[in-house]
């Protein structure tokens, strides 16, 4: 593979990436996953013209952004206990 995994936006690399390889690569799949998400739902969010609408797609937006912020908790505290 050609380069360390990436953390979708909009939070940057941590210093708690000594996962097993294997974890590694599901914590690559699903923050990817979890990008994809990110980048429809914002762009849902920007073409929506009625505002009940916008606002639900605003909720999804911030859930995604939570759900990135909960995978990194995750590989950290993973990291943190094989110490």
């Amino acid at each position: 593979m050609a380069s360390e995994p990436q953390v979708p936006y909009p939070y940057h690399r941590s210093a708690c990436v000594d996962e097993e390889p294997e974890l590694r690569v599901l914590l690559h799949r699903l923050n990817n996953q979890l990008g994809i998400i990110l980048a429809n739902a914002e762009l849902l969010e920007t073409k929506l013209g009625d505002p009940p609408s916008r606002s639900r797609a605003n909720q999804i937006v911030t859930s995604v952004v939570d759900a990135i912020a909960t995978a990194r908790d995750i590989r950290c505290r993973i990291a943190s206990t094989e110490s």
